[in-house]
């Protein structure tokens, strides 16, 4: 099956192709290091590294303090790699030069063992639900330890490797432990053919969420600027044709709060200026955040959220938030940010990628989950009305980060198990 599969993916190269054009027209960054992506870096490292493979930016944010305990506890060089821009500029202004970087190579054989050949990593260790056949199958042959970290797997995803069945057993045969974010990823994960004893439930690292000292002085600092007395919403990690319905929702509730600021934030870079357009096409008077020097004029309605890394603060700044990905079925992002920093949180019916999460914030009554532009608007109108419902909520969600901390612990446990018998270089 594997050699099947081997023969049939180079097929596919001109297609891989004609998604990096596409994707480089609205981000240019897609038109850069392609050899990366085809096992050719000029990473070659002095002694064995620790190779940590974050996916995107959402990965990458959850790698962040598990990359940070390796840290601590040895000397060995880490490698993290990604699949998207997005994702590799994460690493770098998280990072920077602490760490090596660049892009995983696609799983055609010869592109895999190019790269594995230059890094030679001691340990492989992938977030959330990676699998990859020649890169795990490499890393086997070779003798690497895999640990997929933070795993994660929805119902649908499920669904999609079991028509691979065969292929899929075979690849998570190569794994040497699974951290299992819940029972519900470890019994799909079962499903799908990984050995009961090499799973483990450690819960999220996304609840390891490390607020900067700063973080209220800044935020309160860009409340002054917004307008003190403005009522501010954000919607973050939004997706295509989700901000006209997030704009037909700020347009209503303008009739009972005709100040409201609305910081919209795109998923992706490549769609701010999109997205600034079709705010100005509907009729909002819109700017970019980079744009912005100091007080915000009162007639300026929406906010494009074009600042990377300042997410934090701009939760922190706001009085409730939507978390995008979830009124259209991408399956969600991430709400525990938002959480973190004391803000009620609004999602929408698809958040199949981060279900337990999201059930959680619901049972603690944390936020609250919508199904229609209608409910939306009434969901940010009934926290904007009650500045001590908004309070209790936002307590609520702090409460609900503290209290699943750990999982960054257990983890590291795992993995240093493994890093003990493989690499070198313990402090």
């Amino acid at each position: 099956m594997l050699k099947l599969y081997s023969l049939l993916l180079p097929l596919l190269i001109p297609v891989v192709i004609l998604h990096l054009l596409l994707r480089g027209l609205k981000n240019t960054d897609y038109f850069r290091r392609w050899g990366e992506r085809f096992g050719f870096n000029k990473i070659k490292p002095d002694s064995p590294v620790i190779w940590v493979h974050a996916v995107s930016v959402g990965e990458a944010r959850a790698a962040v303090p598990l990359i940070n305990e390796l840290f601590s506890h040895y000397d060995s060089p880490v490698l993290v790699t990604t699949m998207t821009p997005t994702g590799s500029s994460e690493v770098l202004r998280q990072l920077g030069d602490r760490v090596l970087h660049c892009y995983v190579p696609y799983d055609l054989s010869w592109s895999v063992n190019r790269f594995l050949d230059r890094v030679k990593p001691c340990l492989a260790v992938t977030l959330e639900t990676e699998l990859w056949p020649n890169l795990f199958h490499g890393c086997k042959k070779r003798g690497i330890p895999i640990v997929v970290a933070n795993a994660r797997m929805s119902e649908s995803s499920m669904r999609g490797y079991l028509r691979f069945e065969k292929l899929t057993r075979m690849t998570l045969d190569q794994v040497s432990m699974i951290a299992a974010q819940s029972r519900a990823d470890a019994r799909r994960l079962q499903r799908m053919g990984a050995a009961e004893d090499k799973i483990y439930i450690t819960g999220s690292i996304k609840f390891e969420i490390k607020l900067p000292a700063s973080l209220r002085e800044a935020a309160e600092s860009l409340r002054r600027d917004f307008g003190s007395m403005r009522p501010v919403w954000i919607a973050a990690s939004t997706h295509d044709d989700e901000e006209k319905n997030i704009l037909v929702a700020y347009r209503e509730l303008k009739r009972s709060y005709p100040d409201l600021l609305l910081l919209l934030v795109p998923r992706h870079p490549e769609r701010f200026q999109p997205v600034a357009k079709i705010s100005r096409r509907d009729g909002f008077n819109t700017v970019l955040r980079s744009e912005l020097r100091g007080p915000v004029a009162e007639d300026v309605e929406v906010i494009i959220g074009d600042s990377m890394g300042e997410l934090l603060k701009l939760y922190a700044a706001s009085d409730v938030a939507f978390v995008g990905g979830s009124l259209v079925p991408v399956g969600g992002h991430n709400v525990l940010e938002a959480c973190a920093v004391g803000l009620p949180v609004i999602f929408g019916p698809h958040m199949f990628n981060f279900d337990e999460i999201s059930q959680l914030t619901l049972s603690r009554q944390a936020g609250k989950q919508v199904d229609s532009i209608a409910e939306l608007t009434a969901a940010v109108a009934t926290y904007l009305d009650d500045a001590n419902l908004r309070f209790e909520t936002g307590e609520k969600g702090k409460k609900l980060v503290q209290q699943n901390r750990g999982a960054l612990e257990r983890t590291s446990d795992l993995i240093f198990s493994l890093v003990e018998n493989t690499c070198t270089g313990s402090k």
